[in-house]
């Protein structure tokens, strides 16, 4: 029998996955250093920030990639954030073990004293914790008091402007704009870039023009997002430009519109949105910061009509254009897809006029069987049609569906799974719709506010299956226009009061398509996990550096005298205490130069460090700092919200695209912490090979008999 000595030369699992985390080192921080991913057999190149997708398409044929592989997926499929985190520390912590076998600490030892210490790090974040309520709150006035020093600056600078918007105006407040400034197709679906008026171009508070509208189908948002101040009291009388009018339809049918993008003007006022967090959790992205904000803007505005919930993930869907700028990225009421050229031709001989929608839980084919279908036993099916000839059968299914379909007068289908092709094209000659593919909680908004009951096959459907009220149409870009790009046409459904929003990804070039998406849908979640805990963590690697403070501090407690810890031997004087104690300061150590791996790479990637020498000297300086002040958590947060502000002008916590602190979620963060050391300690438990049998011989012989203990 011969056991591979975990301490030799080489360590295989453990190098694996430091390889692997290595091609994501640059992922790491808000401005990330995006990769190609090049598909050999198509020649086609997708480009890629996501930890997720780069881990997709490498090479993960070793058991090693597969569990990294699983970890990374698992962490996706929760929270949708904290991959790149992840991978890196998988990195970070794989270095870290590998230095410490070359030192010939125990794996026992490096096993219980990680774990104690990424376990002292969650006890001691707690502290950097902080309420979404209170970080709302100070972001609203943070907003403000921004927002009033430059409202003074425009007002001195407007004398000469031809025009001027201030900052600060509420969304509610209509503003009387010449008709033809702005003019705008009355069926269009979002409002341009044209239709916002400012000459300040800050964060969060972008003024726009919202007309008066009685279909609450038209959408109200647009790319460039309504950011202004709701919670401003103040009201703009007296301009040269333009004047405040008394409320009109659509300032009582949407009322305040106190939404998720608010500010304030005066002391004290409450914000009632999360339109800054949202900007305070983007973490530099700005275009689906501005998407999130707007579809914040209207749930917020709409919970106060219906009293619904304010910020809600099932009613967000995503169609993404290829062939538009992405400038044309907005958020539209309703449900928006693409489709082929024929459906949309039905979809334009449908337009304007009342449909009846049937919904179908499950597939469109005939061979379909819902989930748990068991055939009779002991039966055997030689023929189910008897009287009809071979390869008729499908004929006779697909003539029946039709003739059922045409007797109810369905016009609009949507189908969760699949559909079968040749039923799509003789629906497409009745000038039925069928669209295939719709996520499950589509077809509940529209079950709930057409009155359609799901139907998983046609045989079940009747008269009172069916739902009314949908209306189908082509969609408009902000400039008007219905967009046929090459083989697909994106439709819009909608039926009164449906709470279905799309956030419509355009863009250009077709292998930034998944990453738009993905980084949208990473902003979502953001948001949701942050309401949802009710809590988030200082942002910008405030919670690393406490951990590496803390590790330093435990490492530097380990190395006194022995008599310090004695009562601690006394109390369990078995030899794993004794090697504990002997090998724990080099476990720590090792522990914290992942920490510090971690964020030095987070200044190099936000440009806050022009090299590693100069992150490590600023981290230092950070480490002093706090470690003199007596309470590092207390020094972490005084730097944070004072701007975090060390040598040279850099700072450690804030954006460095708008200077603004950032948050992170709890729970993600911690996970993503615990799965990656979990990960990195379940290797080097398992990367042991004890080989019997016949090979052993062989094994003696060949130039690997040296990196085996032979027992």
């Amino acid at each position: 029998m011969a056991f591979r000595e975990v301490n030799a030369r080489r360590h295989v699992g453990l190098q694996q996955l430091s390889a692997l985390a290595l091609a994501g080192r640059t992922l790491l921080g808000p401005m990330k250093s995006y990769k190609f991913v090049v598909d050999e057999s198509t020649n086609q190149s997708v480009l890629t920030c996501s930890a997720v997708r780069l881990i997709e398409s490498l090479d993960l044929s070793s058991a090693t990639g597969q569990l990294l592989n699983e970890t990374i997926q698992a962490q996706n499929k929760e929270f949708k954030t904290g991959m790149s985190t992840l991978l890196f520390l998988v990195g970070a912590w794989s270095n870290a073990v590998l230095e410490c076998l070359q030192q010939n600490v125990p794996i026992s030892v490096i096993v219980s004293v990680m774990s104690e210490g990424l376990n002292s790090c969650c006890e001691k974040v707690q502290s950097l914790q902080l309420s979404v309520h209170d970080v709302n709150k100070e972001l609203c006035s943070s907003s403000v008091k921004t927002n009033i020093f430059e409202n003074k600056t425009s007002q001195i600078r407007s004398n000469s402007s031809p025009v001027c918007f201030q900052k600060g105006i509420s969304v509610s407040e209509e503003v009387a704009v010449p008709r033809n400034a702005h003019a705008q197709p009355e069926d269009s679906c979002n409002f341009s870039n044209s239709c916002l008026v400012s000459a300040l171009t800050g964060f969060g508070s972008i003024a726009s023009l919202i007309k008066p509208v009685d279909d609450r189908s038209k959408s109200v948002i647009s790319e460039s997002g309504v950011n202004a101040s709701s919670c401003n009291k103040k009201k703009l009388s007296h301009s040269r430009y333009f004047s405040t009018l008394s409320k009109s339809n659509f300032s009582s049918q949407l009322g305040n519109f106190e939404g998720y993008l608010s500010g304030q003007s005066s002391y004290p006022c409450e914000c009632s949105g999360f339109g800054h967090l949202a900007m305070a959790l983007s973490h530099g992205n700005r275009t689906s910061m501005k998407l999130l904000q707007n579809i914040v803007a209207y749930q917020q505005q709409r919970a106060e009509c219906s009293g619904s919930s304010q910020f809600n993930i099932t009613e967000i869907v995503t169609c993404c254009l290829l062939g538009l700028p992405e400038s044309y990225s907005c958020v539209c009421p309703g449900f928006i897809t693409v489709v082929s050229p024929e459906q949309a031709t039905v979809a334009k001989y449908l337009q304007d006029k009342p449909l009846w929608i049937l919904l179908v839980d499950g597939d469109l084919t005939e061979q379909y069987r819902h989930l748990g279908f068991n055939r009779p036993c002991n039966v055997r099916t030689i023929l189910e049609h008897p009287n009809l000839q071979e390869g008729s059968s499908g004929d006779t299914w697909l003539s029946n569906a039709l003739d059922v379909l045409t007797h109810l007068e369905v016009n609009l289908i949507l189908v969760r799974g699949n559909v079968c092709e040749k039923l799509m094209e003789r629906c497409i000659a009745k000038n039925i719709l069928v669209i295939g593919s719709v996520t499950h909680n589509v077809l509940c908004a529209f079950g709930e506010v057409s009155g359609a009951q799901p139907v998983t096959y046609l045989a079940q459907l009747n008269a009172r299956y069916l739902g009314s009220g949908a209306q189908v149409e082509l969609w408009r870009a902000c400039d008007g226009r219905a967009m046929e790009l090459g083989e697909l046409v994106p439709v819009r459904i909608k039926v009164q009061g449906i709470p279905l929003l799309t956030a419509m990804l355009t863009t250009t070039v077709a292998s930034k398509m998944q990453l738009i998406e993905d980084q949208f849908w990473t902003s979502v979640y953001r948001l949701h996990h942050a309401l949802y805990e009710g809590k988030v963590f200082l942002g910008g690697g405030a919670v690393e550096l406490l951990c590496l403070s803390q590790i330093q501090m435990l490492a530097e407690e380990s190395l006194k005298p022995a008599s310090t810890n004695a009562e601690k031997v006394f109390h369990n004087p078995s030899w794993l205490a004794a090697s504990s104690t002997e090998y724990k300061s080099v476990v720590l150590q090792a522990l914290a130069n992942g920490w510090n791996q971690y964020l030095s790479a987070v200044l190099c990637n936000t440009a806050k460090a022009a090299s590693g020498f100069e992150a490590h000297t600023l981290i230092k300086c950070h480490l002093k700092k706090a470690a003199d002040c007596g309470s590092p958590s207390a020094y972490i947060l005084k730097e944070f919200k004072s701007g975090g502000m060390v040598q040279g002008g850099s700072d450690l916590f804030t954006d460095p695209g708008e200077g603004l602190n950032v948050y992170d979620n709890v729970t993600a963060k911690m996970e993503a912490w615990r799965r990656a050391l979990d990960l990195v300690l379940l290797v080097l438990q398992t990367d042991a090979e004890i080989i019997t049998g016949p090979q052993r011989n062989q094994l003696l012989n060949s130039y690997m008999s040296s990196e085996f203990m032979f027992l």
